[in-house]
């Protein structure tokens, strides 16, 4: 999870990501909707499949990329079960707080 979250933190990688999202796309595809180099996009696509938010397909000589939505799904579930703990931690102490400046 954490490397998909550094991987996330990115403007840049979110957008690739939503490039990707319905559609397979090139690298040379993907460079087009931005303002940095192909090699910069590149290493944000290298970003991505190493945190598994990407996925490569090769089909003949062409490098086709899209998001992977397993992973995305995962990821998401990861962080409503994180949420749901501490938002559960934080009501029981506010909660505890509260009956406290009652008591007092």
């Amino acid at each position: 999870m954490d490397e998909a979250l550094r991987a996330l933190a990115d403007g840049t990688r979110r957008r690739i990501l939503a490039l990707v999202w319905e559609k397979e796309r090139t690298a040379g595809e993907i460079a087009k909707g931005f303002s940095i180099s192909r090699p910069a996009v590149s290493q944000h696509l290298g970003v991505l499949r190493a945190s598994k938010l990407v996925t490569l397909r090769r089909a003949g000589t062409r490098c086709l990329y899209r998001a992977n939505h397993h992973a995305v799904a995962r990821l998401r579930a990861d962080l409503a079960a994180f949420w749901d703990v501490h938002l559960d931690r934080l009501k029981d102490a506010a909660e505890a707080a509260e009956h406290r400046k009652r008591r007092s």
